[in-house]
């Protein structure tokens, strides 16, 4: 195993991976102190058993630029290698605006294989590399200096058996024929939407108790202001202040410190200084807004026009075809898509794409009354009724 602490070394390990195939990447961050996370540790490994073909890079080291690293991860001709890609992800791309292609997620194949929703990567090493994986260092803190040989050997690892897991799933899908369904999947992770966070969205997150639209707009208002703050001091929301404070807030609707003072639920840190500025503020630009500007709920999971009995026979055709593919049901359709389906909605991802020939054209079929399901012995087969 070799650690990589100096620009030169890691641009002599660079060139060399430029020979192979496909390289595997994982990292160690954290993230509890901070909005965006702060990358401790990148591992890195090629397809060979040489001590140089394994490394762990420091990106800690002052000195160390990891530009011949985005050389690799911009290199169409080696496909980067990861497990549950998206925060990983997400580093890079705050960094340096780069997300690497042609990109390959192992946890996204295996859901395609079979291997169950939100497969973890210790399964896949149990199941697919055959081998035990050392959990003793799972909880550490990645950004305290030295590492100890157990703790690098544990990082390691996260890259070592991802290359057998790699070569695996990649050979499983061209024999089912499904690197579209994978494709498709790994696309929304290379969309730079996916990373970028807005403030003035913020509030869209937000699981507000009322539609009211001038409690909204304080909503909207708030949300934008603390999700501004958190980004710009690098901080969590809750540091800012809780979304149970928020709300209060956006229902109290303080009009100057003294009625702030009264919150229940705010931080006392927040009760005065920029914070509390900040509230007051946001507040007050809510209660200048038109009537036609007020924010609009999202009413696309309204339930009134439910049909309960449908919702139920759709959760049997997903089943149904779940066990069909040998593909993870919660990856063909969430649970609240099939809600949606049974009030009538139809702007839903289960109706597009590679979704739509395994389940969505026969969710439309039963939702319209062409076909039913019928019990035969183990499975439920489809019967057209028209």
């Amino acid at each position: 195993m070799k650690k990589i602490t100096t620009t030169n070394d890691l641009i002599d390990f660079c060139n060399y991976a430029k020979d192979f195939d496909y390289i595997t990447v994982d990292t160690e961050f954290l993230r509890e102190r901070t909005y965006y996370s702060k990358l401790c540790l990148i591992q890195l490994a090629v397809n060979g058993d040489g001590e140089n073909d394994a490394v762990i890079v420091d990106p800690l080291e002052p000195e160390l630029d990891l530009s011949p690293l985005y050389e690799i991860f911009l290199d169409e001709g080696i496909v980067k290698v990861f497990h549950a890609a998206r925060q990983d992800l997400e580093i890079f791309f705050v960094d340096k605006g780069i997300l690497p292609k042609p990109l390959f997620d192992t946890q996204v194949a295996a859901m395609v294989c079979g291997f169950g929703e939100q497969v973890g990567y210790e399964t896949l090493v149990r199941k697919i590399a055959k081998q035990p994986l050392d959990k003793t260092s799972r909880f550490t803190d990645w950004s305290r200096r030295p590492l100890s040989d157990a703790q690098e050997k544990y990082a390691l690892a996260d890259v070592t058996h991802l290359r057998v897991i790699y070569e695996y799933l990649r050979k499983a899908i061209e024999r089912q024929g499904r690197c579209s369904w994978v494709a498709e999947e790994i696309q929304t992770l290379l969309e730079p939407s996916t990373y970028v966070t807005k403030p003035v969205d913020a509030w869209k997150r937000i699981k507000a108790r009322s539609n009211s639209g001038r409690f909204l707009a304080a909503v909207k208002e708030l949300a934008h202001f603390r999700e501004a703050l958190a980004q710009e001091r690098n901080i969590p929301r809750s540091r800012v202040f809780k979304d149970d404070a928020l709300l209060e807030l956006a229902s109290t609707k303080p009009k100057n410190l003294d009625e702030l003072s009264r919150s229940r639920l705010l931080l006392r840190e927040a009760r005065k200084g920029h914070i509390a500025e900040g509230i007051i503020k946001s507040i007050q630009k809510a209660a200048s807004y038109d009537p036609n500007e007020f924010p609009k709920p999202d009413l696309s999971k309204d339930k009134k026009h439910l049909n309960p009995a449908l919702a139920d026979l759709l959760r049997v055709l997903l089943k149904a075809k779940s066990d069909k593919y040998n593909v993870a049901a919660k990856m063909i359709a969430a649970a609240s898509e099939l809600d949606l389906l049974a009030s009538g909605q139809r702007d839903v991802p289960s109706l597009n794409g590679w979704r739509a020939g395994v389940f969505g054209e026969d969710a439309l079929r039963l939702c319209n009354g062409e076909i039913g399901l019928v019990v035969n012995g183990s499975k439920v087969d489809v019967i057209a009724l028209q």
